[in-house]
Formats: C-alpha cells, structure tokens, sequence
C-alpha cells in the first residue's frame, strides 16, 4: 500500500486522538495540528502547535507538509461561548484551511468535521442547506458548512462535510463520559415511560468510517453531507442498563419526568451562577427525552458492517475508564 500523508486538525481531541492511533498502525505520515498537546505520549512527535486562526502559521505548515489528505476535526466544541466571536475557530478556522488548502498541489480529499446541533434536535432537516441551530456553537458550525460551499468552486480536490451525532468511547470528554460515570456511581436516572431511540456513535466505528473514507473516498459521496454515527440507533435506557450490568453496579432507576425537570432547573440556575456543567439541564434534558434517528444510508453502502458492537464499544470504554481513574 503506498504511503499517504495525513493531516489531522484537532488530532489532540477525542476523535482525534483516536484517529491517530488507527493511523499510526497503517501506511500513513501524519501529523496533528492542535492548539493543545496530545493526549498521549506516543502522538507528541506528531503534533504540531497551531491555532487555526492563524492563517500565517497554518499555511505554512501545509506548504511543508504538502498532505494528500486533511481530516479537519479542529474546533470549539463546547456550549459555553457567550458571543459568536467565541466560535471564531469553527468559522475563520474553516476558511482558512480551505485558503491554504489552495496550496497544497497534492491534495486529494478534505473532510469537514461539522455537528448534528446545526439543527435543533429532534429536527430531520429536508436537504443539507436546511439549517436549525439553537446555539452559538451550532450556529458556527452552520457558517462553516456554508464557507466549505461557497469557496468549493475554488477547491482542486474532493470533500465531505461529515455531522458526528453524539460520539462515546475512550478519550471521551462531557457530556457522554459524564453519563457512564453517573451510571458507575448509581446516579443515573432515567424518564420512567420513555423509550428513547439515538443514533449515537461508538467511537471505534467512527474511525473505522473515517479510515475508509481516506483509503478508498467515493465518488458519489463528493461534495456530500452525511451523518457520522453507527448504523443502528440505541435505545438509550436499554444501553444505561448494560453498562451497569458490565461495570457490576446497581440498574438505572426509572423516576417519573417532572423530577428531572426539577433538578434541570436547578442545573439551569447553576449556570447562570456561572457553574460551566451542572448535571443537568433543561437543554440536557430535553436533549434526552427526543429521538434523534439520522439517515445514514449514503455511509452505510459504502463502509458496509462496522466493526464493534455496543457491547464491544462498552467494554473498551469502561476498561478504560478503570484504567484511567
């Protein structure tokens, strides 16, 4: 297999990190464009320090390297910004990796890492110009889709803009490693009577969908826009009861829904007081209670059976969390 070269923005995060992992493995010479240091020793000599504001230092790096591939995972992801100046990496960071992307003549496929919150949850938008947002973060990510479709017809080479709907797995950061270890601590509870399907995302399929797309990218996925989770949808309660039952703890309580909405408005008071994440939410909690089911049939053809299943996904999750506490 001839040798690619990769660069991933954003290598320092969860999916990130994850990625590299996969691609220090394989035929591949990477590096990791983060503003932040690894997570892991082992990726330390692939990370180069870097703001994608930047554009100085970001073009510059891509003229060295000169990829053939760009994972662009780089962003500010949380949900604590007060303007939407605060999100200027996930709308300045975008156009100026495609500006020097113009640079780099080897260049054969740029995928764009977006969110599903460019829609309010529960929405099924009708093509993928439909937009949503509810918050500044979801709205940043909806300025960098538009950026990636209104500077394509300068772009020599193929992309994708990929929505990851809610990724878990080991490297996992809030909220999601915030409800493995309510359940590890008997702490979860869930709405009595509601039956809650997600199309949540394992993180080891995620990178198994992202390493196909860079060995083998499709033609009919070019210039497309898809979502990045599993296949099969969970059923959020059913997933909290098998966690508990491998992690050898007490079964999630089912409470009736208007104590949630309690503690979701003592947790939306909290954030006003300044306390970045309380437990929960009212925003939190109605994210819980919807179904959120993506289509995802345009990935699905292409990458075929994913690799792990949730009980797979679980095991390598929680063997981490005890390796980790």
């Amino acid at each position: 297999m001839i040798k690619k070269r990769i660069v991933i923005t954003g290598g320092s995060g969860f999916i990130g990190t994850n990625l590299i992992d996969q691609l220090l493995v394989e035929n591949t010479e990477l590096i990791n464009i983060d503003i932040n240091p690894p997570k892991k020793q082992n990726h330390f000599a692939f990370w180069k320090e870097c703001d994608i504001r930047n554009f100085e230092t970001l073009d510059n790096l891509l003229k060295e390297f000169q990829p053939e591939i760009i994972v662009h995972l780089a962003a500010k992801t949380d949900l604590n910004g007060k303007t939407l100046s605060d999100y200027a990496a996930n709308t300045d960071g975008v156009e100026n990796l495609i500006n020097s992307s113009m640079n780099c003549k080897d260049l054969k496929l740029v995928i764009f890492a977006s969110t599903r919150l460019v829609n309010k949850i529960g929405y099924q938008p009708k093509t993928d110009e439909d937009y949503s947002p509810t918050t500044l973060y979801g709205e940043s990510k909806m300025l960098g889709e538009k950026t990636v479709r209104a500077l394509s017809k300068n772009m020599h080479y193929q992309w994708i803009i990929l929505r990851p709907t809610s990724i878990w797995g080991p490297w996992f950061g809030t909220p999601y490693n915030d409800f493995f270890m309510s359940i590890i601590h008997s702490l979860y509870i869930h709405p009595k009577g509601y039956k809650i399907k997600k199309s949540f995302g394992y993180v080891g399929n995620t990178v198994f969908e992202l390493t196909k797309l860079i060995d083998d990218f499709p033609a009919e996925l070019n210039q497309k826009t898809s979502y990045l989770c599993d296949f099969e949808p969970i059923d959020v309660f059913a997933w909290a009861q098998s966690i508990a039952l491998l992690q050898h703890v007490r079964p999630p309580l089912e409470v009736k829904i208007c104590f949630l909405k309690i503690i979701a408005k003592c947790g939306d008071f909290l954030k006003k007081l300044g306390y970045k994440e309380p437990p929960l939410t009212s925003f939190r909690l109605n994210n819980i209670v919807t179904n959120m089911i993506y289509d995802t049939n345009d990935l699905e053809a292409f990458c075929g059976p994913l690799p792990f299943s949730q009980q797979d996904g679980i095991r390598a999750t929680l063997d981490w969390i005890n390796r980790n506490k």
